[in-house]
């Protein structure tokens, strides 16, 4: 990555130690510990917006879900025992 392509973003001592802490932890440098972080949030988003959606749809809606979620669940079924 260049230099020209890093930026420098405000943040408290506290949250600076923080990040860096849980960078340490994980093994990580900080740039790979906040786009963890973030891609945590985004998919706990998406799959937030999957519920609500589900919780509003009607039967028969759900019941189509259901048979095509079942039907990619066996998707890699053949791969089972593949090398």
């Amino acid at each position: 990555m260049a230099s020209s392509d890093l930026t420098t973003i405000k943040v408290s001592k506290t949250l600076r130690d923080r990040i860096s802490a849980g960078a340490s932890e994980r093994h990580q440098t900080v740039q790979k510990f906040i786009e963890g972080v973030l891609e945590d949030y985004e998919r706990r988003g998406r799959l937030s917006a999957v519920a609500a959606a589900m919780a509003t749809a009607d039967d028969a809606t759900l019941a189509d879900w259901r048979h095509e979620s079942e039907a990619w669940a066996g998707a890699d079924s053949d791969l089972d025992g593949a090398p």
